[in-house]
């Protein structure tokens, strides 16, 4: 059988799969959004090497400013916390145990695969190190790199662990249950970056966290609650937008969604209300084309690859990273390599980085064949293993915060 023929049935096994109740257009936007959290560290995640061979961190949009649109449709976090409190909504409410018992299941299942990753980096650097030389200045860049996508997971296991108490929420003030925490993010702001700004403490932003980050997830569970409909969803497509370019415009934020080295102001880290906004006028989008995108997933051969993303979820998240150190740690003892290992500041950088990228994906594919098994159940691992692996994670994560 040829691999064309192959392929046709494999898509066709999985569309007969699918019960007819599942929600093509929810998973098909968490796909989406997963898609794009590669894509955006890898296009905008660049190196220098110092004279000792060390990689360091770089981004282009020290360069390219005019590079900030591309993260304004990279960044769907919004979107992917939306499809969480939407499919976090209706497993709670199939849930047949105790709310603690529910909250427990889910964030084992978001805690073994970052168990995993980072006990395997533990074991990887002194390996690299000792074994084969590799500086210490790309071991600490790595290990940066590899936590990175790991605060989201962080935030998103807390927030996970508050669902009972967004659905109560929902069925109180429905649609609007997520203005509270708009307004709190807004005071924030203002307190940080008013007329009052110089006076306020350095912690302040950290405050925006939580509720930055949950407003998509609220709004998620109302859209599950069927508290939010089209009406509503025009309202944050137009209002998000509104308020997206008079933040922009008026209160001069920055136009980057992700921070940029020698900036003082980031919009990520944590959540400036301009990411709400963005986060409002995706959210509208994503429900007014979701009857649009049920249709067009109905597609075998685009149905498959979403279900194969969604199944393969934290692994994406979880390893992205070690893809791309993948090919640039060896990258780096041949010197300068365009799109791997050179300053990212010129245009034939963008072009070498984005011919690189396909690499990328594919290592990626290499390394889920090995990571899948993190994110299953660890049924044959005894308490000794298990806490080996707890050490492991937490010796890592130590040297990454000390990087």
């Amino acid at each position: 059988m040829t691999t064309p023929a192959k392929l046709a049935k494999l898509t066709a096994r999985i569309d007969d799969r699918t019960p007819a109740h599942r929600d093509r257009a929810v998973d098909g936007l968490r796909a989406l959004a997963l898609l794009a959290v590669p894509t955006g560290h890898w296009l905008l995640g660049g190196f220098t090497l110092d004279t000792g061979g060390g990689l360091h961190n770089a981004s282009p949009l020290s360069t390219f400013g005019a590079l900030a649109p591309a993260g304004w449709v990279l960044q769907m976090l919004g979107i992917f916390f939306l499809v969480g409190g939407y499919s976090s909504y209706l497993s709670y409410r199939r849930r047949k145990g105790p709310a603690r018992a529910w909250i427990t299941g889910r964030l084992t299942r978001l805690g073994r695969p970052v168990l995993g990753v980072t006990a395997v980096w533990a074991l990887l650097l002194p390996a690299l190190h000792y074994g084969l030389g590799v500086p210490t200045a790309t071991l600490h860049t790595a290990s940066t790199l590899v936590v990175q996508p790991l605060w989201f997971v962080g935030v998103y296991a807390v927030i996970t662990a508050l669902t009972p108490y967004c659905v109560r929420a929902s069925r109180r003030l429905g649609f609007w249950s997520a203005a509270p925490l708009l307004g709190s993010v807004a005071v924030v702001d203002f307190l940080r970056y008013g007329p009052c700004a110089d006076a306020m403490p350095s912690w302040l932003s950290v405050l925006n966290l939580l509720p930055g980050w949950m407003f998509a997830y609220q709004l998620g569970v109302s859209w599950a609650d069927k508290r939010l409909g089209r009406r509503e969803a025009w309202l944050l497509f137009a209002g998000g937008a509104a308020l997206f370019a008079a933040l922009l415009l008026a209160f001069h934020y920055p136009a980057s969604m992700v921070g940029v080295p020698g900036e003082a102001r980031t919009n990520s880290h944590p959540p400036s209300l301009l990411v709400l906004a963005l986060g409002a006028a995706q959210s509208g989008a994503a429900v007014l084309l979701r009857d649009r995108l049920a249709r067009l997933l109905r597609r075998p051969a685009l149905w498959a690859p979403v279900v194969i993303i969604n199944l393969s979820a934290m692994t994406i998240l979880c390893w992205h990273q070690t893809a791309m150190l993948t090919a640039a740690v060896p990258a780096s003892y041949f010197g300068g390599i365009p799109g791997l290992t050179t300053a990212p500041d010129t245009a034939g950088w963008i072009l070498a980085r984005l011919a690189w990228m396909p690499l990328f994906a594919g290592l990626l594919v290499l390394i889920a064949k090995f990571a899948r098994p993190l994110e299953t159940p660890w049924d044959r691992a005894g308490t000794t293993r298990r806490a080996a692996a707890g050490v492991l994670a937490a010796g890592f994560a130590y040297f990454a915060l000390a990087a």
